[in-house]
C-alpha cells in the first residue's frame, strides 16, 4: 500500500424501515455500487472531492436489538455519514471456542442495519478495546492460565486472536465495502501506544486480521498524539484521540509527525464515563464542545464522537480503571454508560445533540434528515419485592480446594463466588482475617451473620473478626462472598484479571485450608427454592411483579427541535417500535431501596446496584417488558425489608449533596 495514497471503498446504502425483531425482517438490500474514497496528502477524496469522515460512536451491545435502527437513524438526522463500533469478544467467545453471535449479539445485523440507514461503518475488533468495558474485551477465561499474558506475544493469547478474529470475519468479512458492504475501515488493536511499544506484537495482530480476512478495508491506528510513536505503522493510517479544549494542540503534534495521511480525530471525548464512589454525574460544556467541533470541520478534518450514543454497560460488562498514583486506587464504571453524549441513555437528543446538528449542517450545508419519532420513557407503579430467598438456601454443589484459587481456575468469568470453611472451636474471641488482594468486593459471614467488608475501592484487605464461642464438634463456619465487581480495562493492571480470591486466606497468621467453593455466576435467573414472605437475613434474592396494563402516551422527553430546513419527514413506517400504538415506555427502575448487588427483570440483567452511588437507577428498556405480569429479581449482599421499587421517567444519580462515600 503506497504511503502517499491509500484506497478503500465505501458503500452507498438505501435506507429501510426500523424493524421489531418479532416481525419479519425486511428483504436484504443488494449490494448498492461501491463508490471509491481515496487519500490525498492530509484530505480524504471521496469521487475526486475533498470528504470529511464525520462519525460517531454506538455500541450494539450497549444498545437493545429492538432501538439498533432507532439510534443509527438519530446519527443520520444530527449530520453524520459513519458510525463506528468496538467487538466486544468477551461477549462472542464466552468459552473457548464457543462462539455467540445471536440476538443482541448479531453485529453483521448491526452493520447492515447502518447500511439500511446511510451510514458507512468503521469496525473495532481488537481484540482489545477497552471501551470502560470488562476487561477491555478480554474473555475472562483468558486470565485461568498463569503462565500466558494478554496484550503480548504469547503465543497461547496470539493463537487464541487468531481464533476469534477468523470467526469474527465469518460474520462480517463480506460486509467490508469492497463486497459491497459499509465498512470501511478497520482498527488494528486499540491504543497499544498507551500501554506498550512492541511493534512486533502490533505486526502480529494486523497480520491476525489479514489472514482471518479483515484485510480489505482501510487499517488504522487510534491513539494520543504522544502515544503514536509507540504503535502507528508508517503504511497506515493514525488518527489522534483527546479531550475538549485540545484539538488544535493535538493537531498540530499531528501535522509536525509529517504523516502522508488525513488527519483525523480517532475519539473526540464529548462526555466521559463515571465511576462507583463518584459524588455525582460527569457532565461537560456542550456549547464548548460545539465550538470545537466547528473548528475542526473549518480546518477540512476528519472527527468520530466518542461517544455519540452511549447505551448502557448491561449485567457485569463494566469495567474498571486502575489510578496508578502513589495510592493505587481500583475504581470500576457504573452500570450506565451514559456518557454525557449527545444521546442520553435511553436514545433521546440532549442538548448537545442540538448543538451538534446545527455545527454541522452550517458547514456541510446540507438539511439532515428529520429525527424520528420520539420513543415514550414513563414512570411505573411501585414493585414490592415482597418474596426472599436466602442465598444460603440457594447454594450450587461445592468444589473441594485445600486453598482458594481464582474465580477462573473453576472455569467461572462473571458474577460471585462463595469460599466457605470452618474455624476451630474455642473461646470467644477476636482473630484478624487477612484475604490480601481481593478481587473486588468481598462480604464475610460468622456462622451466616455479617461480619464485615473488604472493598478494593479502598485498598482493603484485612479485617478483625468477633469469633464465638464454640465447642469441639461445632466448628464455625467462615464465607467469604466475593464479586467480580468489574476487571480493569486499561492500564498495566489489564494483564492481571484473575477475580475472586487469588492468595492464601490466613488467621491471625496462619493459613486456613480444606475449604468449600460454590461458583455463583449468576448468568440467568436460575430456579430458587426457599421463597418466603417472612424476613431474610444476609445474602439474598428478593422477588416482585411489575404488571402493565398495555400502552402509556406518557413520555419525558419534548418533542425534538423543528428544522425548518428539513425535508418533511415521511410517515413513520409501521415496524418501526417508536410508532407502535401498544409500545411498552422505556423506564428507569429506582433501586435506591437496594444496598449492593443487581437486578433482574424477565431474565435481563440490568445491571449493578450500590448504594455508594453516584447511579441510583437502572436503564429498563420498554422491548423488554411485556404487558400483563413481569418478573422482577434483585440480589442483594445485605439484609433487606421488603424492598420496593418502581420506575422513573428519568434516571436517578446523586448530586455532591447528597452522595456518599
Amino acid at each position: 500500500m503506497s504511503r502517499f495514497l491509500t484506497t478503500l471503498l465505501l458503500a452507498a446504502a438505501t435506507s429501510l424501515p426500523a424493524l421489531l425483531p418479532a416481525q419479519s425482517p425486511a428483504p436484504a438490500p443488494s449490494p448498492a455500487p461501491t463508490l471509491l474514497l481515496t487519500t490525498q496528502g492530509e484530505h480524504f477524496l471521496k469521487n475526486g472531492k475533498p470528504y470529511q469522515v464525520l462519525s460517531g460512536a454506538i455500541h450494539y451491545a450497549r444498545v437493545p436489538r429492538a432501538y439498533w435502527h432507532d439510534r443509527l437513524r438519530k446519527a443520520r438526522a444530527m449530520g453524520l455519514n459513519t458510525v463506528e463500533t468496538y467487538v466486544f469478544w468477551n461477549l462472542h467467545e464466552p468459552s473457548p471456542g464457543v462462539f455467540d453471535f445471536s440476538g443482541n449479539l448479531d453485529v453483521a445485523e448491526f452493520v447492515r442495519e447502518a447500511q439500511q440507514e446511510g451510514l458507512d461503518v468503521i469496525l473495532r475488533p481488537g481484540p482489545y478495546v477497552c471501551a470502560e468495558w470488562e476487561a477491555g474485551g478480554y474473555p475472562g477465561w483468558l486470565f485461568r492460565d498463569p503462565l500466558s499474558t494478554v496484550r503480548s506475544q504469547d503465543p497461547r493469547f496470539l493463537a487464541a486472536v487468531d481464533r476469534y478474529l477468523s470467526r469474527l470475519a465469518r460474520e462480517v468479512g463480506n460486509l467490508q465495502a469492497s463486497h459491497g458492504g459499509p465498512i470501511v475501515a478497520i482498527q488494528i488493536e486499540n491504543e497499544y501506544g498507551s500501554f506498550g511499544k512492541d511493534k512486533v506484537y502490533m505486526e502480529a495482530i494486523h497480520q491476525s486480521l489479514v489472514r482471518a480476512g479483515l484485510g480489505d478495508s482501510l487499517f488504522y491506528t487510534s491513539d494520543g498524539a504522544d502515544q503514536l510513536p509507540n504503535d502507528a505503522f508508517d503504511q497506515f493510517l493514525a488518527v489522534i484521540n483527546y479531550g475538549p479544549g485540545e484539538a488544535k494542540t493535538e493537531f498540530a503534534k499531528l501535522q509536525k509527525m509529517h504523516r502522508p495521511f488525513p488527519l483525523m480525530t480517532g475519539e473526540y471525548w464529548d462526555g466521559w464515563f463515571d465511576a462507583w464512589g463518584n459524588k455525582a454525574k460527569v457532565t461537560t460544556d456542550a456549547p464548548k464542545q460545539a465550538q470545537e467541533i466547528a473548528w475542526i470541520l473549518a480546518q477540512g478534518y476528519s472527527f468520530n464522537l466518542y461517544m455519540f450514543h452511549g447505551g448502557t454497560s448491561f449485567g457485569f460488562m463494566n469495567g474498571a480503571n486502575f489510578n496508578e498514583g502513589p495510592k493505587g486506587r481500583y475504581e470500576p464504571q457504573t452500570t450506565s454508560y451514559d456518557y454525557d453524549a449527545a444521546l442520553d441513555e435511553a436514545g433521546r437528543p440532549t442538548p448537545k445533540y442540538h448543538f451538534l446538528r446545527d455545527v454541522i449542517q452550517k458547514h456541510t450545508g446540507i438539511a439532515p434528515p428529520p429525527l424520528p419519532t420520539p420513543i415514550p420513557v414513563a414512570a411505573t407503579a411501585d414493585i414490592p419485592l415482597t418474596e426472599s430467598a436466602s442465598l444460603w438456601d440457594n447454594l450450587p454443589a461445592p468444589i473441594r480446594a485445600s486453598q482458594p484459587q481464582p474465580m477462573e481456575a473453576y472455569g467461572q468469568s462473571y458474577g460471585y463466588i462463595l469460599y466457605r470453611t470452618q474455624l476451630p472451636a474455642g473461646p470467644a474471641r477476636t482473630a484478624h482475617l487477612a484475604v490480601g488482594d481481593v478481587r473486588d468486593y468481598a462480604a464475610i459471614y460468622v456462622n451466616h451473620k455479617a461480619a464485615g467488608t473488604l472493598d478494593r475501592r479502598l485498598a482493603q484487605t484485612s479485617l478483625d473478626l468477633s469469633l464465638p464461642a464454640a465447642t469441639p464438634g461445632t466448628p464455625i463456619t467462615l464465607d467469604i462472598l466475593v464479586e467480580n465487581t468489574g476487571r480493569v480495562n486499561f492500564g498495566p493492571h489489564l494483564t492481571d484479571g484473575r477475580a475472586g480470591l487469588i492468595t492464601p486466606v490466613t488467621l491471625d497468621h496462619a493459613p486456613l485450608s480444606d475449604w468449600q467453593v460454590f461458583p455463583l455466576p449468576m448468568d440467568s435467573p436460575f430456579i430458587l427454592k426457599g421463597w418466603t414472605t417472612n424476613p431474610v437475613e444476609g445474602p439474598a434474592f428478593h422477588r416482585g411483579t411489575l404488571t402493565l396494563a398495555g400502552a402509556t402516551t406518557e413520555k419525558s422527553a419534548p418533542p425534538a427541535k423543528p428544522d425548518p430546513k428539513a425535508p418533511a419527514p415521511k410517515p413513520t413506517p409501521a415496524g418501526n417500535p417508536a410508532a407502535t400504538a401498544a409500545v411498552i415506555p422505556d423506564t428507569f427502575l429506582d433501586t435506591r431501596p437496594l444496598h449492593k448487588g443487581f437486578v433482574w427483570v424477565n431474565g435481563h440483567n440490568l445491571g449493578r446496584t450500590w448504594s455508594i452511588g453516584p447511579q441510583f437507577s437502572l436503564y429498563l428498556p420498554g422491548p423488554w417488558l411485556r404487558a400483563g405480569t413481569n418478573s422482577v429479581v434483585a440480589f442483594d449482599f445485605d439484609t433487606l425489608s421488603t424492598p420496593t421499587l418502581k420506575g422513573s421517567a428519568e434516571p436517578i444519580w446523586a448530586t455532591p449533596s447528597s452522595a456518599t462515600k
